[in-house]
């Protein structure tokens, strides 16, 4: 068949053969994707391993990561969203109805949490709060359908006593759904951790962080072993419309290969540095989940035995320093930069006000404002050094 010059700029005559052995897998972008023939156009289920019919139903690089992220956490099936609060949302919205009750850690993901009370204000399910280190909080209803855990919990790092916490979920037949980005599937298997052999329903993990490892991506993931709980998620995000770019997919999986040298790295850094605060009189508390005087660390030496915990570390300044105090600590610093996120190669501060943001009262955090370290890779001693001087720029400020 003979075209003409527009048409051959759209079917091109000759065509380059299309596998070969690459160090990183091709890159697919689609929206549209060919049917061979009317055959593989009507033999398809959208339940297929890979079902290459529509880009938002998923392509070979995004089945490659999903597959890579699979296997990192333990589990067997995986869904890929814009973000990690994007993976969260969508195992609420799939699983939660009207009536059903839902638990959460005092220390959970903020956005989580105002996701949940938006469900609770608008579709009629009850959120209720748990203490991550006491099960005895811990009381499911007959209503009680899912229960988020997350280990270590946001901003003030107490590792749950996941074990207590899944044993009684199971009993009372709950769907147990851990956000694993703080362990990225490199701290513990979140499929089959502790003594016991116990598995999480599902993992939620913000490929942001770890994965990603630049600052520059925005991704998430939902991991689960059991089919059918992959199918009823698969299909709501079919319904929700839910995609990823295929450019963003391609750069997260060129990181992974690198992501448990850094993740070793940073945890090496943050003990370091947790080990220089805890001497320092400004702060009253040191929070890290590896430091025998945190809240939890028997559960986190239980669950994760190769010793790894991250690159996060917070601190909680003596009540003396007041916001504005804090305020100047955190403008002075010059390596680490103000911004929330971690995982990426630059070190970030973050400062919090825990009156604001618990729920339940925790008598193992001390009074006084919080600020929460992102270690990046910078080397120790220069952020050691760059917190000593913006300490001595706070003394400074606050004696003018």
């Amino acid at each position: 068949m003979k075209i003409k010059s527009q048409t051959a700029l759209i079917h091109a005559p000759r065509q380059a053969p299309q596998f070969i052995s690459t160090v990183q897998p091709p890159l697919y972008r689609a929206s549209t994707i060919i049917f061979n023939n009317t055959d593989a156009l009507f033999n398809r289920h959208w339940t297929d391993a890979y079902d290459y019919s529509y880009g938002t139903h998923g392509t070979p690089t995004t089945f490659t990561l999903g597959d890579n992220i699979a296997q990192i956490e333990g589990g067997k099936y995986c869904l890929l969203t814009p973000s990690g609060l994007s993976a969260i949302n969508l195992v609420n919205s799939c699983f939660l109805s009207q009536g059903d009750e839902v638990w959460v850690a005092d220390n959970i993901y903020g956005p989580n949490m105002e996701h949940l009370r938006n469900l609770e204000t608008r579709y009629g399910i009850t959120v209720k709060v748990y203490n991550p280190i006491d099960v005895d909080t811990f009381t499911p209803s007959a209503n009680a359908k899912l229960i988020w855990l997350e280990a270590a919990g946001s901003v003030t790092l107490e590792f749950p006593d996941l074990t207590g916490l899944v044993k009684k979920a199971q009993a009372h037949n709950m769907l147990t759904a851990l956000d694993n980005t703080w362990g990225a599937g490199l701290a513990f298997n979140a499929f089959d951790f502790g003594n016991e052999h116990l598995s999480m329903d599902i993992t939620v993990h913000a490929l942001t962080k770890y994965p990603s490892g630049g600052g520059d991506i925005l991704m998430g993931s939902v991991v689960t072993r059991d089919q059918k709980l992959h199918h009823k998620l698969f299909r709501m995000h079919a319904i929700q419309g839910i995609c990823v770019s295929g450019d963003d997919v391609a750069q997260v999986q060129r990181s992974l290969a690198s992501m448990q040298l850094r993740y070793e790295n940073q945890s090496k850094s943050a003990l370091q540095l947790k080990d220089w605060l805890k001497q320092q009189t400004e702060f009253v508390q040191v929070l890290h989940p590896a430091d025998v005087d945190s809240a939890g660390h028997v559960y986190w030496s239980e669950i994760c035995k190769e010793g790894h915990s991250a690159g996060l570390v917070s601190v909680i300044f003596n009540t003396q320093y007041n916001m504005q105090d804090i305020r100047n600590f955190c403008d002075a610093l010059q390596l680490f930069k103000l911004g929330f996120s971690w995982g990426g190669p630059v070190s970030l501060v973050m400062l919090y006000n825990l009156k604001d943001m618990r729920v339940l009262e925790h008598s193992h955090l001390q009074d006084g404002l919080l600020v929460r370290f992102c270690i990046g890779l910078e080397h120790p001693d220069d952020l050691i050094q760059d917190i000593q001087n913006a300490l001595q720029h706070m003394h400074q400020q606050k004696i003018e």
